[in-house]
């Protein structure tokens, strides 16, 4: 596998995802709710992850300097490429 696909499938625990967005729980829920980040897939009753090329996307929208509404739409059509994938 290349490395791009590696990174489209790979999946990390919120752990991960609050060391690479240097948010603390309580604002990456609120984040969630507001449309500014992806929900978490479930893997189980009591496990879920993300997949880590949307926080990497995500994370490059904010360097680049998006507003909240480009990064809302972002979010958006990354969960609907979600429904997409097979």
């Amino acid at each position: 596998m290349n490395s791009e696909l590696d990174s489209k499938y790979r999946l990390i625990r919120l752990k991960d995802v609050l060391n690479f967005t240097a948010i603390s729980s309580s604002t990456h829920y609120m984040h969630i709710q507001q449309g500014l980040m992806v929900k978490p897939i479930s893997l189980g009753a009591n496990s879920s992850a993300y997949p880590l090329y949307e926080i990497e996307t995500i994370n490059a929208a904010r360097i680049s300097g998006k507003s909240d509404e480009e990064i809302k739409q972002l979010v958006s059509e990354l969960m609907k490429k979600r429904s997409e994938v097979y």
